[in-house]
């Protein structure tokens, strides 16, 4: 069994979770600590719940049934055992399964939410929890069924694991069942209490998990998505007036002055700067434009980690359970179409991204405009050069843009038309995966086609930022003529740009973005 015990941990604070702390546990496999202000939320949440209890109040999902059956009720004595069919009734998800990083952040959200004392959790369950992530335990979390009116289906896959049921990974070996991996941990199964199946799987957590990791992986796709636009307008000989600060003043577009300061700061020191270098008086929009269109992508970027980050800080658990008030409240605050609007706002954004980023490819291409060789291919050769990838860019421009499609709120109401309306944050953010993944490689092909247009211009001094940068991508472009399948390169340039420390000594675009 492997020793877990000396890496770095993270702090869970109430109230004080960040999304980088949950990229920290999912991404890095730190170690999570609950705070001594943790322990005592969630003990003195689960003291209120049982003198709740005591009292004989009714609590939805203790002494009642869930969705439309709560018109059941249930006796105490009977509550414990409600608890384990809460869960197994619920992991009923299908479809392809989270990776190993998207399960750690689901769980290490509901830890953080669960450390806000609001569920009721039983103290030795909560710590259950943090041993099944602690110990690497990966619960297998299919990843369609859930609507996001609370997490159910995901959670209970997660939960499931508690009670023995269910599937795991331990350490990233073979698959078991949940008893077989706190076996092989050297771990007990704990004994859910009245309200502990409910407050394991009542929260958005696992929408809040991959939105953390979404969101971070699009705060590294901006950075590389300038980087690539810096090199493009080096190739192309773009103007960099629409860049400027006396431009950029005229109109204070959300974003756009941080990314057109990023742009100039990368390109400073080169000829582009200097007067009667550009190439033509007004370049195409796609260029032109590219600081305001980056900068709502940015701007909505800001708004949906404003959004992630209250989540992580709040709970969403119904009913709610107030020790410092001795009160238990139903609540709507596991809807999170605050969140969800944010998200298709940013998915959008970025759609409008990539269809700019496509058109400056396909500008750097065309000797008309670009003044360069048609498809840069090489002097004497065939005149292929980079064709073929143009069809590469129209299929992921067309395949981003399908996926920033927000979906319907209209879905078929359930639980007796109970739960009529649901936000579906969850599929959102699961398409949102595959967009992200389309926009790197867009990302990447750019930064491929801008090597070659720089390498095709008459030597010119770059700018400090765009020269390193060049140094160092330029090794994972594609040589003319093709010593590969184009397709290897693009997938380096992926591998290199995805890395979270890859442009972390670009201080420009770290300190900006």
């Amino acid at each position: 069994m492997a020793d877990y015990s000396n890496s770095p941990s993270v702090l869970l604070v109430p109230g004080q979770t960040a999304i980088a702390d949950i990229e920290r546990i999912a991404l890095a496999g730190d170690r999570v600590l609950l705070s001594t202000q943790a322990l005592a939320a969630i003990e003195a949440g689960h003291a209120c719940l049982l003198q709740h209890i005591a009292a004989g109040t009714t609590i939805y999902g203790v002494s009642t049934g869930l969705g439309a059956n709560v018109d059941i009720p249930r006796q105490p004595g009977a509550a414990r055992a409600q608890q384990y069919d809460v869960l197994w009734a619920r992991a009923s998800g299908t479809g392809p399964a989270a990776t190993d990083a998207q399960v750690r952040a689901m769980v290490a959200v509901r830890l953080a939410r669960l450390a806000l004392g609001r569920s009721g959790i039983s103290p030795a369950v909560a710590t259950a929890l943090l041993d099944m992530l602690n110990n690497h335990i990966t619960p297998v979390v299919p990843c369609v069924g859930a609507l996001s009116e609370g997490d159910l289906a995901p959670m209970a896959h997660i939960a499931s694991l508690l009670t023995g049921k269910g599937h795991a990974s331990v350490a990233g070996r073979g698959r078991v069942s949940g008893a077989e991996a706190f076996a092989q941990a050297g771990l007990s199964l704990p004994v859910l209490g009245p309200k502990d199946g409910l407050a394991l799987i009542s929260s958005n957590s696992a929408s809040i998990g991959l939105a953390c990791l979404n969101l971070g992986s699009i705060r590294r796709l901006m950075r590389a998505y300038i980087a690539a636009f810096s090199m493009s307008c080096e190739g192309f000989c773009a103007n960099l007036s629409p860049f400027q600060p006396q431009s950029v003043q005229l109109r204070l577009a959300a974003g756009q002055a941080e990314v057109s300061h990023t742009l100039l700061g990368l390109l400073d020191g080169g000829t582009l700067h200097q007067n009667g270098h550009a190439r033509r008086l007004q370049d195409p929009i796609s260029f032109r434009s590219a600081a305001s269109i980056a900068g709502a992508a940015l701007e909505s970027l800001r708004q949906a980690q404003r959004a992630v980050n209250l989540e992580l800080s709040s709970s969403d658990d119904n009913p709610a359970v107030v020790a410092e008030t001795g009160s238990i409240i139903p609540n709507g605050n596991f809807d999170p179409t605050y969140v969800a609007v944010a998200v298709d706002a940013l998915h959008q954004a970025l759609a409008r991204v990539a269809a700019a980023t496509g058109e400056r490819v396909m500008k750097m291409m065309s000797p008309s405009v670009s003044g360069l060789p048609r498809f840069l291919a090489e002097s004497g050769g065939d005149g292929t050069g980079f064709a073929p990838v143009q069809k590469t860019v129209a299929a992921l421009v067309a395949e981003i843009v399908h996926d920033a499609t927000p979906l319907s709120p209209v879905v078929i109401p359930v639980a007796e038309r109970v739960e009529d309306y649901a936000s579906l944050l969850f599929p959102a953010l699961c398409r949102g995966q595959r967009l992200i993944a389309r926009m790197y490689e867009l990302t990447a092909i750019e930064i491929m086609v801008a090597a070659r247009a720089i390498a095709l211009r008459p030597p010119v001094r770059l700018g400090c930022g765009t020269q390193a940068l060049m140094d160092r991508l330029a090794p994972l472009c594609p040589r003319l003529p093709l010593e590969q399948p184009v397709a290897d390169n693009i997938a380096l340039l992926v591998q290199a740009i995805e890395r979270s420390d890859f442009l972390a000594d670009f201080s420009i675009l770290a300190d900006n973005l």
